[in-house]
């Protein structure tokens, strides 16, 4: 905003930046104008009673209409040299009333162009001084905000506030996705949340406990989340915090190390003993050999037999207890797929051309899951490998039309040694859920609806 001085040249007393609210702006204005008007008329009366008590010894002079007529001269001239002398100052403070209405809207943009060697003056520039002060402070405490909202928003943590009827305030996108909710969570009551929202996070909200709260999906495995409770104070009002962290994938891997940590030491002591019987059986054989004793070559045949699949047994858990960290490179969909399809007969389809992955894991990922399909008895026509791009990441799906799993089976299934076939080692799905963890993905195995299983994995773009 400007004012013009009473040469006509522009001087300004203070700026007001263009994003303040227009009403905001009206109501300054307004507040001002009404403060000069009421400035103005108490100095109108204040000299018009001042020139009346002055002029008041003269009226024994002269007659009274003279007396009069001066009285009103002395006081238009009064007023006229007042309004001269001190215009610059009621501007001045006009400004200064406007620019404190200003800090009381939370703005500290103004700055006073009164410039004069006076209080007046000294009062200005402590304004303006503290008007950067409080501009900075603003300043810092917006790019503190900006950088805790950036970091709540893309916490891998679900965090909820509410208040203290029940209603959410304030949701991340890891609480919505957790709540299963489509919508923004804000203004909704706990009560009135989305149906899909698992009924034990519901429990863990209404106890406001901290502890650890299973959830049983619909399908898939089960999920494991600590929920912890916090309670402030926000504008007054008590509210509570609620912080849920997924331990699944953090207790899986302490679980597989453990297996690991297992495999290792049978490895050990079966590859200790299997050494020194191996030897002896060759020597056996030797002595079988020179006594032509039919029956004593078949007995070490069948040794022999069986040491070799113990060998392959346990090459194949020191597989699985040694899987290297995978070597993320851009993997071409294509000519892997078709390979794929040579060897594992199903129906193809992908609409992405690269996947970062470890090729060799990724091959063996696949293999796995394609041949777990074709043992599963289904039709070679109803097994299909899919590999799209979705919003989560690049999701490999491969589908049959087999019996399925139960519920338990569906449960254990990702476990190392648990498998429900006579000659399986349980180690194929283990391995697969291995592979997708080494690669910060998310492997899911669920029923289809008429009959069959599908399992889909989902590695990050």
């Amino acid at each position: 905003m400007r004012r013009g001085d009473s040469q006509g040249s522009e001087t300004v007393w203070y700026e007001s930046p263009s994003f303040i609210p227009a009403f905001a702006k009206a109501r300054n204005r307004l507040l001002m104008e009404n403060t000069q008007k009421a400035l103005t008329k108490k100095a109108c009366i204040a000299i018009a009673i001042s020139t009346l008590l002055a002029s008041l010894p003269v009226a024994f002079f002269v007659s009274w209409s003279m007396w009069f007529l001066t009285a009103v001269s002395s006081w238009i001239l009064t007023c006229v040299l007042l309004r001269l002398f001190f215009s610059s100052f009621l501007q001045a403070l006009d400004a200064l009333q406007i620019g404190l209405l200003n800090f009381k809207d939370g703005d500290f943009s103004n700055q006073l162009a009164y410039q004069s060697k006076d209080s007046f003056g000294d009062l200005c520039h402590l304004y303006n001084e503290t008007a950067k002060q409080l501009r900075n402070e603003k300043q810092w405490l917006y790019q503190r905000e900006m950088m805790l909202d950036k970091m709540l928003q893309s916490a891998p943590q679900a965090l909820l506030l509410v208040d203290e009827n029940e209603t959410v305030v304030f949701a991340n996108p890891s609480a919505q996705k957790l709540m299963a909710s489509s919508i923004a969570l804000e203004g909704k009551s706990i009560k009135s949340l989305c149906p899909e929202t698992p009924r034990e996070i519901i429990d863990a909200i209404e106890q406001g406990t901290d502890g650890l709260v299973s959830v049983a999906p619909s399908s898939g495995e089960e999920q494991m989340w600590h929920s912890t409770v916090g309670k402030l104070l926000l504008n007054n009002q008590p509210h509570n915090l609620f912080i849920f962290k997924q331990l699944t994938k953090e207790l899986n891997r302490q679980e597989v190390a453990v297996w690991k940590k297992v495999i290792r030491v049978i490895s050990h002591e079966l590859n200790n003993s299997l050494g020194p019987i191996s030897s002896m059986l060759h020597s056996g054989k030797i002595i079988a050999n020179k006594l032509d004793e039919a029956r004593l070559n078949r007995v070490f045949s069948t040794i022999d037999e069986r040491i070799e699949h113990l060998c392959e047994f346990i090459q194949g858990y020191g597989t699985f207890a040694k899987l290297p960290a995978p070597q993320i490179n851009p993997v071409v969909l294509a000519p892997l797929l078709e390979a794929l399809q040579m060897q594992w007969p199903c129906t193809v389809s992908f609409d992405v051309e690269l996947i970062a992955a470890d090729k060799g894991q990724l091959e063996q990922l696949l293999i796995n899951l394609l041949k777990n399909a074709h043992e599963s008895g289904s039709d070679i026509d109803a097994i299909a490998l899919s590999v799209n791009s979705a919003q989560e990441g690049i999701k490999i799906t491969i589908s049959d039309r087999g019996p399925g799993m139960s519920e338990a089976v569906l449960t254990n299934a990702l476990l190392p040694f648990y498998s429900t076939k006579s000659s399986g080692t349980g180690l194929g799905l283990a391995l697969c859920r291995e592979i997708t963890d080494a690669h910060n993905g998310q492997i899911f195995i669920r029923n289809r609806a008429k009959g069959g299983l599908k399992v889909e994995v989902v590695f990050p773009y």
